[in-house]
């Protein structure tokens, strides 16, 4: 019951707060309660009452929750009792378990530490396997480059440390044995060096030595060579001209014999001269300059083998005091100079970069000045040097021959690089640049505005340069024979002329034929050759400018040029009418005739509009070439002239002899028809003129026999051809009999199978017969004519 003076709020505000302190958190309780001692007076001790009332009232409800749960908590109790018991047994047998787990874990931890032992052991001895085929490899490398060293084979010493460096030592570096052995290395190097170089002054002093036995052993062998070419160009000359002596064999059985006698000389001097590389080992040259390079010292050994060379090179050509006495004293002191350069030019072409060949020039210069002074010195006892001459010029002929063959291939690269195009020209510099190395004049083309084409390809110019530069290289040679300039000035031409007439003609040719050169680049190679042949006056003013010999000299020799370029533009012409006419073949091999056609389509056939399309295209190239000249202009329309006449006859002949093929059995009239019309385009081709400069009907003519004979089928007028044949103004004056009882026969053997039931229709019977009549008539005309014969 609510006590006196109190509000009627004053409840439900208790409630209020007594709900917030039992719902809200703990850190909100103070303003709540602060909220209290605000209200109103007596409030505070209102509300403890409110309070007890509320803590009363929850202490029944716990009574009540209590009471209601007090016998489930008493058989909670009782059961734990129960259990107590079985918790007490169940901790004996467990505290057992576990003491007998212990004993019995004793022995399995003794067995897993021999296990664990067992296993690191086994890892380090995989370790050490491991290692160990690291190792081997190593020491198995370093113990084969102490047998390399202990059995001399130097090089392969010096392969194996470069191994060892680059592959092995790497790989095993931290170990102390490695080290030791890096460190060895450089010494074994040193060691290597010194060796080799010791091997290469013994090898000096043997060359020094032995120098008159080599050059007294290669003399004899190019005696013996120049033996055995001279017996052998008899013996050729005697096979050449054995013609002559047909009743008498007396000249070429002594050829034989002198024959056999050098052959026999030859075996028994090849037993008793033994060759340079017999006298000399030069394994040491090669190893020592082997090791050098691969040690990265390759210049200090050249420079110390020529320094030394250059000193037995000057020991060599000191003449003794009594050389002049004897003539032996001349033949060793040659011999032994013979004897050295034939050592320096084995190591010239058997090494690379050890001796070169202007230190070989070099040489050779300081002995000639010192032989020519020796000559001078005692050229007055009397000793002939004319042979030496000699051989100098022999020298030359084979310098030219060496020559010869190194332009060949310098023009058959110039000729692989061209493209076989007019040279194109964009700027005035251009211009005077080509001109300027190749003499070419057209005052018509210089007025023509840039960009504008030199008629010829790049090949030209640089053909020219380069036979100035065979000119200036045989010069070279022949300036240091001390002859008259009249000499030099022959000697050149014919060198000259050599490599015009043989050695570019050669080139030209083999141009020609190869397959991938075609028709446009055929006809630019005649116009090429025009231009080369037009500047072989300006070689000889060349020539003459640097002889100083005048061209009106009577013995001056000319320049071959004219020969050499006409007979390229002959081969070249000849190719083009040869591959011209493989390409109709190629066109005419895809006709495809239906002999036995009973109409014709109407239109010519796809392969011979084909093979028209394509001849138009090609002499439409070859009179649409840059010609800046009426010269040019000239040859390439006569090429072209030619090549269409060439052509129609080619044409015509390949379709006659289609006709008349022997395995061609049956023709029909349709079959004639449309092989007329073919031959009609070809007529039609030849009046349009694809090339001009033909007169009148010219070009028509390579088809005359053809339509007279087709005519003749076409119109059937067998009775005017019989009765005119043979006289001058007959209309089939072209047509053989021959030909057309062939084609005849051919069209008689069609209409009887064509015709089942020609017997009942009288136009059929009588064109039968008509045929049969005809062929009679031409059987007994080819046998008159056959007997007439």
């Amino acid at each position: 019951m609510a006590e006196i003076g109190e509000g009627p709020g004053t409840v439900p505000e208790h409630e209020r707060i007594l709900q917030e302190i039992q719902s809200t958190d703990t850190a909100c309780v103070g303003p709540t309660l602060r909220s209290v001692y605000d209200d109103q007076p007596n409030a505070h001790k209102k509300f403890m009452e409110k309070l007890d009332a509320c803590i009363r009232n929850h202490d029944k409800e716990i009574e009540k929750m209590c009471n209601f749960h007090h016998q489930g908590f008493v058989d909670a109790i009782t059961e734990l009792l129960k259990v107590r018991t079985d918790a007490e047994k169940l901790k004996v047998q467990v505290t057992d378990t576990n003491r007998r787990f212990q004993d019995a874990g004793k022995e399995v931890i003794v067995q897993t530490e021999d296990i664990i032992r067992c296993r690191i052991q086994q890892r380090n001895i995989t370790t050490v396997v491991e290692k160990l085929q690291l190792c081997l490899p190593v020491l198995e490398m370093y113990s084969k480059l102490k047998e390399q060293m202990s059995t001399k084979r130097y090089y392969s010493a010096l392969k194996t440390m470069e191994q060892l460096e680059n592959v092995y030592f790497p790989r095993v570096s931290q170990y102390r044995f490695c080290q030791l052995m890096i460190e060895n290395l450089p010494k074994l190097r040193e060691d290597i060096k010194e060796i080799s170089m010791s091997d290469l002054k013994d090898f000096l002093e043997s060359i020094r030595k032995h120098s008159d036995k080599i050059g007294e052993t290669a003399m004899k062998q190019a005696q013996q060579q120049k033996i055995f070419t001279v017996t052998l160009q008899k013996q050729n000359n005697v096979k050449f001209g054995k013609t002559m002596y047909i009743n008498d064999r007396i000249p070429e059985e002594r050829n034989e014999i002198v024959l056999k006698h050098a052959f026999e000389e030859e075996d028994e001097n090849e037993e008793e001269v033994l060759t340079v590389q017999d006298l000399v080992d030069f394994s040491p040259v090669y190893q020592c300059l082997h090791i050098y390079s691969v040690l990265g010292d390759e210049e200090t050994f050249e420079n110390y083998y020529r320094k030394q060379r250059k000193k037995q090179a000057r020991l060599v050509l000191q003449p003794q005091s009594n050389m002049h006495e004897t003539v032996d004293g001349y033949r060793r002191y040659f011999t032994q100079i013979v004897g050295f350069f034939v050592v320096e030019d084995h190591i010239l072409h058997v090494t690379q970069g050890l001796v070169t060949r202007a230190y070989t020039d070099e040489l050779w210069n300081m002995a000639l000045s010192k032989i020519i002074a020796v000559l001078r010195a005692h050229s007055g006892y009397g000793f002939p040097v004319n042979r030496l001459f000699d051989l100098l010029f022999e020298i030359r002929d084979q310098y030219n021959e060496t020559l010869l063959k190194k332009w060949a291939g310098v023009f058959r690269d110039i000729f692989e690089e061209d493209n076989y195009s007019p040279i194109p020209i964009v700027s005035e510099e251009e211009y005077r640049a080509i001109i300027s190395k190749f003499p070419f004049q057209d005052p018509d083309l210089e007025k023509q505005p840039f960009p504008k084409k030199l008629p010829m390809s790049q090949s030209v110019p640089h053909i020219y340069i380069q036979v100035k530069e065979f000119i200036y290289a045989s010069l070279k040679f022949s300036e240091s024979l001390h002859r008259s300039s009249t000499e030099i000035d022959d000697m050149l031409r014919k060198s000259t002329n050599l490599l015009l007439t043989r050695t570019l003609s050669s080139c030209l040719l083999n141009l020609i034929k190869k397959p991938h050169i075609g028709l446009t680049e055929l006809v630019q190679i005649i116009i090429n050759t025009t231009h080369l042949e037009q500047a072989c006056k300006y070689l000889e003013d060349f020539i003459t400018n640097i002889t100083n010999i005048s061209q009106e000299t009577v013995h001056t020799t000319r320049l071959y040029g004219l020969s050499t370029f006409k007979d390229a533009r002959h081969a070249a012409e000849g190719e083009i009418y040869t591959k011209l006419n493989q390409k109709i073949d190629e066109f005419v091999q895809l006709a495809d005739y239906d002999w036995t056609m009973s109409e014709p389509d109407g239109r010519a056939s796809g392969y011979l509009m084909d093979l028209i399309n394509f001849l138009r295209s090609i002499f439409q190239v070859f009179t649409h070439l840059p010609t800046n000249s009426s010269d040019h202009a000239a040859m390439s329309g006569k090429v072209a002239q030619t090549a269409c006449m060439s052509a129609c006859q080619h044409l015509s002949t390949s379709l006659m002899q289609m006709l008349l093929d022997s395995e061609l059995k049956q023709i029909s009239m349709g079959a004639v028809q449309q092989f007329n019309l073919d031959v009609i385009q070809c007529e039609l081709f030849a009046s349009s003129e694809p090339v001009p400069g033909f007169q009148g009907d010219t070009l028509q003519l390579a088809f005359i026999d053809l339509r007279q004979l087709l005519d003749l089928f076409m119109v059937w007028d067998w009775s005017t051809y019989l009765a005119d044949y043979g006289q001058p103004a007959s209309k089939y004056l072209r047509v053989n009999p021959n030909t057309a009882l062939t084609l005849l026969e051919k069209m008689k053997d069609t209409s009887k199978k064509n015709n089942i039931f020609a017997q009942f229709r009288k136009n059929d019977r009588d064109k039968q017969k008509l045929i049969e009549t005809v062929v009679k008539q031409l059987r007994s005309l080819v046998n008159g004519m056959s007997q007439h014969t």
